[in-house]
């Protein structure tokens, strides 16, 4: 039987042997088989290659994991903090070379629409259109000055005398109302007061020895911020591509558009708070106007300039204005200016901020309150008047970034050789 299998395979492997070669003189070409058919990529999950256990890993394996993962997070955020300090701390130093340039950029951020106007239905070269455009803010800006400074001027005596007249009716009241003060008490009060002028004579001294300087640094900086709008205005792309090309090659589109979308969140932000500042002040200049109190067009100016101050700028210079009313016309008037003022408030806060600053920028008023405090803290008035564009402008760059980021999964890698 076994005889007979081995003799039935020869046959059959003759037989196979045949048929290849009438195959091969059909065609003329060797037979070949045809090759396997590719296989599919296949997705490998990368493991953790093996370590040997160390004494750390062995030390932390004895500490519970959440203690862990809270010293993780509290090193890191002693690293940001301490990285936030020292960008306070840079910035403080700066703030004769920052301010001035974060208002030639909120300026910028105002003129460019007219500049780019310019340039473009008129035709008019880049440098002449900023010429021109600088050159009328600060025709404008000088007019507005010489009205403020001409009615101050000439409104100022007869204010004084009333002041002086209600001083003596505060006097008289503290007397005769409630409190029934006598001549002693007010004595002691006057005298507590000239003890305290007296006693800081050297501090007032000093700061009226150092006007000059300060006069000098107002100058150097508005020289600065002049300078740096007229190239802001001119140069402003170029500037930008310019520290874009600093940047890592993978950073630079990224931090590029992020840019843009943030200069667009800036010119918004100015426009819209000038509108809004345009209203304030029209509301409450006509209801002192009506109301014939002085220096009607320096109250108007100083609301529209405190109205850059969100929150606490148009509420101060409502107060200025109530002050000025009840000096000059006496407690009704004032009433009416303060109700004048709530109104106009109410306006801006329900009406103004939601239809016009919302579409410009959206941020927190814990955000805004927390800013302005912080650039009252490093520059004063003007540290307020910048810190909220700062913190708008860097909430739409860091959303931005945030936005365009695509994370590629670490631990999925996709081969495109074949298995073995």
């Amino acid at each position: 039987m076994g005889r007979f299998e081995e003799v039935r395979a020869n046959v059959r492997r003759a037989y196979e042997s045949m048929r290849t070669v009438r195959d091969e003189g059909a065609n003329g070409v060797p037979a070949v088989e045809p090759p396997d058919p590719p296989r599919p990529a296949v997705v490998e999950r990368r493991r953790p290659a093996a370590t040997t256990p160390t004494v750390n890993s062995r030390d932390d394996a004895e500490v519970p994991h959440g203690l862990r993962i809270a010293a993780a997070w509290s090193w890191r955020v002693i690293v940001i903090g301490a990285g936030a300090l020292a960008v306070l701390w840079l910035v403080g130093r700066l703030s004769q070379v920052l301010i001035p340039l974060s208002i030639a950029l909120l300026l910028s951020a105002l003129l460019a629409p007219m500049v780019g106007t310019l340039n473009r239905l008129i035709r008019l070269p880049r440098s002449l259109a900023t010429g021109l455009v600088m050159v009328a803010g600060l025709a404008a800006v000088a007019g507005t000055l010489v009205l403020v400074i001409t009615q101050f001027v000439g409104g100022f005596p007869a204010l004084s005398d009333k002041a002086t007249a209600g001083m003596q009716q505060v006097q008289d009241w503290l007397q005769t109302g409630p409190f029934h003060m006598s001549n002693a008490q007010l004595d002691n009060t006057f005298n507590a007061a000239t003890k305290w002028v007296n006693d800081h004579r050297e501090t007032l001294t000093s700061s009226a020895l150092s006007t000059a300087a300060a006069t000098l640094e107002f100058l150097a900086s508005l020289f600065l911020v002049l300078f740096s709008t007229f190239f802001f205005l001119r140069d402003g792309k170029r500037i930008w591509r310019f520290v874009t090309e600093i940047l890592p090659r993978g950073a630079r589109e990224p931090v590029a558009a992020a840019g843009e979308a943030a200069w667009l969140t800036l010119v918004a932000y100015v426009r819209a708070t000038v509108l809004v500042a345009f209203i304030d002040a029209v509301g409450i200049g006509l209801a002192v106007l009506i109301l014939r109190v002085h220096f009607a067009f320096p109250l108007a100016a100083l609301v529209f300039i405190g109205a850059f101050i969100p929150i606490v700028g148009a509420t101060i210079s409502g107060v200025v204005a109530v002050l000025i009313a009840l000096v000059d016309r006496g407690p009704v008037a004032a009433l009416v200016v303060l109700i004048a003022v709530i109104a106009v408030q109410q306006l801006e806060g329900h009406v103004l901020q939601p239809l016009i600053m919302g579409r410009a920028v959206s941020i927190h008023p814990l955000a805004v309150i927390v800013a302005i405090a912080t650039g009252v803290v490093q520059a004063g008035i003007v540290g307020a008047l910048v810190a909220v564009p700062i913190v708008a402008v860097l909430n739409t760059g860091v959303r931005h970034l945030v936005g365009k980021r695509r994370a590629t999964p670490e631990e999925v890698v996709v081969s495109s050789r074949p298995s073995p």
